[in-house]
């Protein structure tokens, strides 16, 4: 099947044409599928409908791409990025898999989203590691007890910092290379939860200071629920210990399926590069609505999309605040995302599930984890288009008793 190129545009949603919301601002939870992802699943679904197994060849090279894609928004190398299920299991796979020895301590977050505790906190009672604890909110209200905290903790040692790129109630925008050089210091690794920040925010695993990254493809990379991403510095990928394996695992996986006889072996080297969590079969239509908005996301450049939904955060955040909701976002550019959280007003009464509620009756698609209501546009917001109807909404069910 054929369709005619599409272009995304900042600020048009034309791209997302079922779209029922007036404003959609939950990016943060699930983005909406464009019609570049929906055509790509469509043309990958038919190709198996026509040939089965016969298309598994393409999508195989769909998948490599997919990797140098990813690779190249994060700015990693060849070879250090693997196609995973969600960041969950990427998280697990390094936390059960990094070369750690008993009594290494790992430095959490308290506020960060549970899928970057519970694989830690298994990996501790495995392996016996110690946990410390800073609260990632300090990095908003007070940045120098935040540091000072972050020193306190590697002073007493640290082999590996687990923290969100983006803090996902808040937004706030976390100080990675600040953490990293703390960490790195004492002979640690970092590790970037990036599921609220890939595809959105820029980050540089170079630049960062990061040893090994997971992100979901669902939230900002515009992708489907089932299909992510791991990044794993080469060095670590040369370290990981392969307690979670299968058999793609394996170097030269696939020979006995294709090359003849006499080839069939359980004792293949593991693969010394990311690809060594690829332990089975994958999603291939996950893969292929994914590469399709990635190189949307590519088109657009992540730099101008940061720009163009903050621009927009800041005429809401202001139409909030006039209204007493009290912001949680960072007071500085490097702090921002492209999430908004904010906490209802004082005395009203009412909390964040219930404006979130209302909100969505009215048109606007919100999200309210923990009691923050939070607001997450994304490249097809336009600020001009969209912003009477949520304040409209606002005073509309601010009216309501």
């Amino acid at each position: 099947m054929t369709f005619a190129p599409l272009e995304p545009r900042l600020g048009d949603r034309s791209l997302f044409p079922d779209l029922e919301a007036r404003a959609y601002l939950a990016h943060a939870a699930i983005s909406p599928p464009s019609l570049v992802a929906r055509r790509a699943v469509i043309g990958l679904l038919g190709d198996y409908a026509r040939r089965g197994a016969g298309a598994f060849g393409a999508t195989y090279d769909q998948r490599e791409r997919l990797r140098a894609k990813l690779g190249a928004l994060i700015h990693a190398r060849p070879g250090e990025v693997a196609l995973v299920p969600n960041t969950s299991l990427g998280v697990t796979q390094v936390a059960m898999g990094f070369p750690f020895a008993r009594g290494d301590r790992v430095l959490c977050f308290l506020g960060e989203f549970p899928a970057n505790v519970t694989p830690w906190q298994r990996a501790a009672e495995l392996f016996g590691l110690e946990l410390s604890w800073v609260d990632a909110d300090l990095a908003r209200t007070d940045p120098t007890r935040f540091f000072a905290e972050v020193d306190a903790a590697c002073a007493r040692g640290v082999r590996l910092a687990a923290v969100s790129a983006v803090q996902f109630q808040s937004g706030l925008r976390m100080p990675l290379r600040g953490i990293s050089d703390r960490v790195r210091a004492v002979g640690g690794a970092l590790f970037v939860d990036a599921i609220q920040a890939c595809g959105a925010v820029p980050l540089d695993v170079e630049a960062d200071g990061i040893d090994a990254l997971a992100s979901g493809g669902h939230k900002w990379l515009m992708g489907l629920e089932g299909a992510g991403m791991l990044y794993l510095r080469g060095a670590l990928s040369k370290a990981m210990k392969p307690h979670l394996a299968g058999w793609l695992s394996h170097e030269d996986a696939f020979s006995f399926l294709l090359h003849g006889p006499e080839l069939l072996r359980y004792d293949r080297p593991f693969r010394a590069d990311a690809g060594l969590v690829e332990g089975g079969a994958f999603s291939a239509v996950g893969c292929a609505a994914l590469e399709a908005s990635v190189d949307a996301l590519a088109s657009l450049g992540v730099e101008r999309i940061h720009q163009h939904v903050n621009r927009y955060i800041d005429a809401l955040e202001r139409e909030l605040v006039a209204r007493g909701f009290r912001s949680l976002r960072g007071g500085g550019l490097t702090q921002r995302s492209c999430i908004l959280g904010v906490l209802p007003p004082e005395g009203d009464g009412r909390d964040a599930p219930w404006w979130s509620k209302a909100l969505a009756a009215r048109g606007v698609a919100t999200s309210c984890p923990d009691g923050v209501l939070r607001f997450a546009p994304h490249w097809p917001n336009d600020a001009a288009r969209e912003m009477g109807a949520v304040t409209d909404a606002l005073d509309d069910a601010r009216a309501e008793r």
